[in-house]
């Protein structure tokens, strides 16, 4: 049931003029959001949410104004998506949360769908993590639930952080450009692995999946090859996964280990990307990378590993679903049983110390 203001005459006149303003603004803008302008309906939803803040700090409505007011808008424009409560609710929290930036005129903010804002200003902690996601959605047109994966997965936290000698071995920008691709960690939640299981399983799942490894490996990746096959001096060898990236104009060679790094998996990295800049590489690619992707790493000793190689690496940790097989499922205690058991031990514990103390 809608709750409804009871006011002095005075102020139900002035909320009667404020209530007007609103109703020229929304008529103003009506034919532009006919039309799906998606521009103008962000810019209108940024001045409602502005509208609102500022009657609330000079009134003791509080929240029955939100209520009121979408009663009064459904009223005279029945019409018209997006006057629910909730939604001028949501548009009050957009302008909180970007008022302190620059003006939203500034921001790329206008050139997201609302749905697509909703998930960011709600879900993000501040304005520059907010923008990341924005850019990151304009630049590889990711649709809302793409969005929201990543918002999931706290891309933000983990874009640019693997541990790499790019800086060292790459020029600028190529290195800076480099950097930001890669992430730490990897997050493959769409693979649920039943130990024990090793490198092979895990290539295998993640090129049965490829969709959402691509996905989270980022924009620009294109899928050569799982065990690529190169040969030399005779002998043959077997790239784990072999990608190559459209923006950086470079092979990227993708080497998985089930277990904690080492420094020796560096030494073994650096060989397979000579082999395919002597192989592969034409005139006009940029140098091959590579990138390590282990269960676990300390990284001062990826630091220390990395310093003396001349090939362009990153480190980086990866997380999966892990299951249990089904023979092992019954045979666990649940959480139940486990309290039972430890009831217990405290009980016994408990009477051998009132024994003691007789």
């Amino acid at each position: 049931m809608t709750q409804h203001l009871t006011l002095q005459p005075s102020a139900l006149a002035e909320y009667q003029a404020w209530l007007g303003t609103i109703k020229q603004r929304i008529v103003s803008v009506r034919l532009r959001m006919a039309l799906a302008a998606s521009r103008e309906l962000i810019l209108f939803y940024w001045d409602l949410g502005a509208m609102i803040s500022q009657k609330q700090a000079q009134s003791q409505w509080g929240d029955k104004l939100i209520a009121q007011l979408s009663a009064d808008l459904h009223k005279a424009f029945p019409d018209i998506k997006g006057l629910s409560a909730s939604n001028l609710k949501y548009c009050l929290r957009f302008f909180q949360f970007y008022s302190a930036d620059a003006p939203i005129g500034q921001q790329s903010v206008d050139q997201l769908p609302w749905g697509h804002n909703i998930q960011i200003f709600t879900k993000c902690g501040s304005v520059a993590e907010a923008h990341f996601y924005i850019e990151q959605t304009l630049e590889q047109s990711w649709s809302r639930d793409v969005l929201a994966l990543q918002l999931k997965s706290n891309l933000y936290a983990r874009a640019g952080k693997a541990v790499t000698n790019f800086s060292r071995t790459l020029p600028l920008p190529q290195s800076d450009l480099a950097q930001q691709t890669l992430k730490d960690p990897y997050t493959f939640d769409f693979m649920a692995m039943t130990a024990p299981y090793n490198e092979l399983d895990v290539e295998r799942q993640l090129t049965q999946h490829i969709t959402q490894f691509l996905l989270e490996l980022g924009k620009g990746f294109a899928f050569i090859g799982r065990q690529y096959h190169l040969e030399m001096a005779g002998n043959d060898y077997y790239i784990d996964l072999l990608f190559y990236h459209v923006t950086l104009k470079c092979y990227v060679v993708v080497e998985l280990k089930n277990r904690k790094f080492i420094p020796e998996y560096a030494g073994k990295l650096n060989f397979y990307l000579s082999a395919v800049d002597s192989l592969l590489k034409r005139e006009d690619d940029q140098p091959t990378i590579g990138l390590l992707l282990c269960r676990d790493k300390n990284n001062i000793e990826v630091e220390f590993a990395l310093r003396d190689m001349n090939k362009p690496m990153g480190v980086s940790e990866y997380t999966l679903v892990e299951t249990l097989p089904d023979n092992l499922k019954g045979a666990l205690p649940t959480v139940e049983e486990i309290e039972n058991d430890l009831q217990q031990l405290q009980e016994v514990e408990d009477g051998n110390s009132n024994g003691g103390s007789q």
